[in-house]
């Protein structure tokens, strides 16, 4: 799968929410999941691949204890708790990072790939992880949270970084 690189339009689409979970569903989760390893990310959200539907993977797991993905379908953030301000980067802005200011704890409720409800508890990098791709559903990328001085230094940075057409972005996300 391709993902798209910033400033496509569709990654400020707003996702919407997904009604069935049928074997086409199915291997969309599958793609998304191969694509994000392959892209050595730790998530992504549905849009990054050009679908707007309330789909992301994640996971944070380290690479030494197998592959733990996370399905979240129509995920939302039900409590936030502290914050903190860490590095972030995303597949869609390949080789740009810069520190984001995120709750340090939430829990987020939404439905399995099987169409379970799930409630999570997350901490650390899965709830930098989880608010990541849950507002690029909401058509947010994280340079939208960065200040008025960090954004401007970053446009002129991805001027001069951007990917070039037709090469496959790498990096986390």
């Amino acid at each position: 799968m391709k993902i798209l690189i910033y400033p496509d339009e569709i990654l400020r689409g707003e996702a919407q929410a997904v009604r069935n979970i049928d074997g086409k569903f199915q291997r969309l989760i599958d793609d998304m999941i191969e694509t994000m390893y392959s892209s050595r990310g730790i998530g992504l959200a549905a849009n990054q691949i050009g679908e707007l539907k309330q789909l992301a993977v994640i996971d944070v797991s380290p690479p030494e204890d197998g592959p733990h993905p996370i399905v979240l379908i129509n995920p939302y953030i039900t409590e936030f708790e502290g914050e903190e301000v860490e590095q972030e980067g995303c597949l869609s802005i390949p080789n740009y990072f810069a520190p984001v200011r995120r709750a340090a704890r939430l829990e987020v409720v939404g439905y399995d790939r099987n169409g379970k409800e799930i409630r999570l508890e997350a901490e650390g990098l899965l709830a930098r992880c989880i608010q990541h791709e849950l507002d690029h559903l909401r058509g947010i990328c994280f340079v939208d949270r960065l200040n008025p001085v960090r954004r401007a230094l970053f446009r002129k940075k991805w001027a001069k970084i951007r990917p070039k057409k037709g090469k496959r972005p790498s990096g986390t996300d």
